[in-house]
């Protein structure tokens, strides 16, 4: 008997708590005016949003597409000083080859004039009767 006592309590409980049919009925009038309202706002933001992402995309990159524009110029002065420092250095090494050239030349006339003066020297030395052994014989025997 206490539990269905209870139980009736709760219902009363519960009826007592009710909402009222018409304030019930208000608040849902009202809920469907904000819905249609958001319904409204949100077909105007579909429509204009395109426009505002566009803008918000060009404000928001706008200092990233000077950045970019900055490093394409440094970059080309970049390769402009590469391949003036790579004309340099071609010359340069041309200029290292032909001093190398000359060097050769320089050394080889030397040898040359060595070998004239040995070559008279021996010459020399066979007309008053001396015996001369030269090395290339030497070290083909």
């Amino acid at each position: 008997m206490e539990a269905i006592a209870r139980a009736q309590q709760r219902i009363e409980d519960a009826a007592a708590g009710r909402t009222d049919p018409a304030a019930f009925d208000s608040a849902l009038q009202r809920a469907r005016h904000a819905v249609e309202s958001l319904a409204a706002t949100t077909a105007r933001l579909e429509a204009d949003l395109p426009e505002a992402i566009q803008d918000g995309l060009r404000q928001h990159f706008r200092p990233s597409a000077r950045h970019l524009a900055e490093m394409r110029g440094l970059t080309n002065q970049v390769i402009r000083r590469l391949e003036r420092i790579e004309g340099d250095l071609l010359t340069e090494r041309h200029a290292r080859v032909d001093d190398l050239a000359l060097l050769v030349d320089l050394i080889a006339s030397g040898w040359r004039s060595v070998e004239n003066r040995l070559a008279r020297i021996e010459e020399g030395l066979k007309r008053e009767g001396a015996v001369v052994y030269s090395l290339e014989g030497r070290q083909a025997g």
